[in-house]
């Protein structure tokens, strides 16, 4: 399958990740990506950077070593009504916006809590991807939020750092292989992402690919094959504002 984009990473902002943007993006470039997101962790994030990080991010070129950047954010969920961790009138000037649970700035509950979490931030006009919602000390209903992802216009990742053998996660890949089972029934298109917080794992979606190929899911449903497909996704999203 072709795969040309990485659309979740983090730099040295993030607080603790190893790179700069420059050295992503090189690292980006020798893999032969056409396009690179960088997503650094939100406030909350114990150690990533102000809200001041974000709302400057303008100043930085959208093009670097011959890469093409979308600059943004990976949000906290913070609350069961599906809160995050930064303003509206910041989200609105990001690039690309994923929303994720981490447990330093989300209190797990039950999968029914943990679920309708989600889809309150997937009801959220700036949030384009979910992040890595794999994670079994966080339960969730697969047919509900892949059905929500649908409706919402919203991609659900397949996160690579949770599929790592060595990955401090739980359960994820039988979590990642039901919410591909129900993405294929409701149609839910599906974002391959390193997380990368080094410079040598850019682009790498190895544990993804062997998870889909393994599952027979459906190429067509990813939308790592193309930018101006995933481009397209993102204006959907925008389109329901």
């Amino acid at each position: 399958m072709t795969d040309v984009l990485d659309m979740h990473t983090h730099t040295l902002a993030s607080g603790h990740a190893y790179n700069t943007i420059m050295e992503m993006a090189a690292a980006a470039k020798d893999k032969g990506l056409e396009l690179l997101g960088i997503t650094e962790h939100a406030p909350m994030m114990p150690g990533s950077c102000h809200e001041y990080y974000f709302s400057n991010l303008k100043a930085v070129p959208r093009n670097i070593c011959g890469i093409r950047l979308m600059l943004g954010v990976e949000l906290n969920i913070c609350g069961r009504n599906g809160e995050v961790d930064l303003p509206p009138d910041i989200l609105r000037e990001m690039d690309l916006c994923i929303a994720s649970m981490h447990t330093p700035c989300y209190q797990p509950g039950t999968a029914s809590e943990n679920t309708r979490a989600y889809r309150l931030a997937m009801e959220n006009p700036c949030i384009h991807i979910i992040g890595h919602p794999d994670d079994g000390r966080m339960p969730v209903d697969y047919e509900e939020l892949a059905r929500g992802a649908a409706q919402e216009h919203v991609l659900l990742e397949l996160n690579n750092g949770s599929l790592r053998p060595d990955g401090f996660r739980l359960n994820c890949r039988e979590n990642a292989a039901l919410m591909l089972k129900y993405c294929e029934k409701f149609g839910t298109r599906v974002i391959m992402d390193s997380d990368a917080h080094v410079m040598t794992d850019v682009g790498n979606h190895r544990y993804c690919e062997e998870l889909v190929k393994t599952t027979g899911f459906p190429e067509e449903l990813i939308v790592n094959r193309s930018a101006e497909l995933l481009e397209a996704c993102l204006r959907e999203k925008v389109s329901r504002q």
